[in-house]
């Protein structure tokens, strides 16, 4: 019977992140931290059974997941400061990053977060309405049915702010992305350390859909972490 008790613990050991209880966290999300403490709760229970995060992100959902899709805050924030209208288009959103990360640091921000996948878009009603986010709207779509329906006019404006990660190669996500976007508008999308390369190999395509001065910063994390690449585009 110990025996069996013991092996039972072991089993049902809950995995703690690497970053609980630091004061960085405070420090980097403010005000949405008790939102975004909700949101980590629930991918450490339920990210990587529902395949939303790998079995080795556990540890590092801070970091990893909600810290690094934060990295967009500052320049979603430039982008609009002078925007009547600060709406924001999340591409492929996934498990809401950055999407669900940045509305909830921008509450003052405008969020349409868009997914094909059902069991996804679940998730993200999910995440939404756990957190208490009233700036985002959820939509099943692909970016190629909203560019369409922005360019009929169906009830869809061009958006002054077009957010990803880790969804497409530069030479798929320029035209995913770009026609999105009003004019002076800008592309912000997580990248790896390729981004240069895909910027140079994309060099024509985000051209062609309007995009200039395409550029790769560095982008903060954290005090102490390593920082992240942002490439940013500017609408024509």
């Amino acid at each position: 019977m110990s025996g069996e008790s013991a092996g039972s613990t072991v089993a049902s050991a809950p995995v703690t992140d690497e970053l609980d209880g630091s004061p960085l966290l405070a420090d980097v999300l403010g005000d949405a931290l008790p939102k975004l403490e909700i949101f980590h709760d629930k991918l450490m229970r339920e990210g990587e059974p529902r395949g939303l995060i790998g079995p080795r992100d556990v540890a590092i959902v801070w970091e990893r997941h909600i810290l690094n899709s934060a990295a967009v805050v500052p320049f979603i924030r430039e982008t609009t400061r002078n925007e009547r209208y600060k709406t924001v288009a999340d591409i492929g959103s996934g498990g809401g990053f950055p999407g669900l990360v940045a509305a909830a640091c921008l509450p003052d921000h405008r969020f349409t977060l868009i997914e094909p996948m059902e069991r996804r878009v679940e998730w993200l009603d999910e995440c939404v309405r756990e957190m208490g986010l009233k700036n985002v709207e959820v939509v099943r779509a692909r970016s190629e049915e909203i560019i369409a329906r922005i360019r009929k006019r169906d009830g869809l404006y061009p958006f002054a702010v077009a957010t990803c990660r880790a969804v497409a190669p530069m030479t798929k996500l320029s035209g995913w992305t770009l026609p999105l976007l009003k004019s002076h508008g800008r592309l912000v999308a997580l990248k790896g350390r390729s981004a240069q390369a895909e910027i140079d190999k994309a060099a024509k395509e985000i051209a062609k859909r309007g995009g200039v001065r395409p550029r790769v910063v560095e982008a903060e994390v954290g005090p102490g972490l390593e920082p992240t690449h942002v490439v940013l585009v500017d609408k024509r």
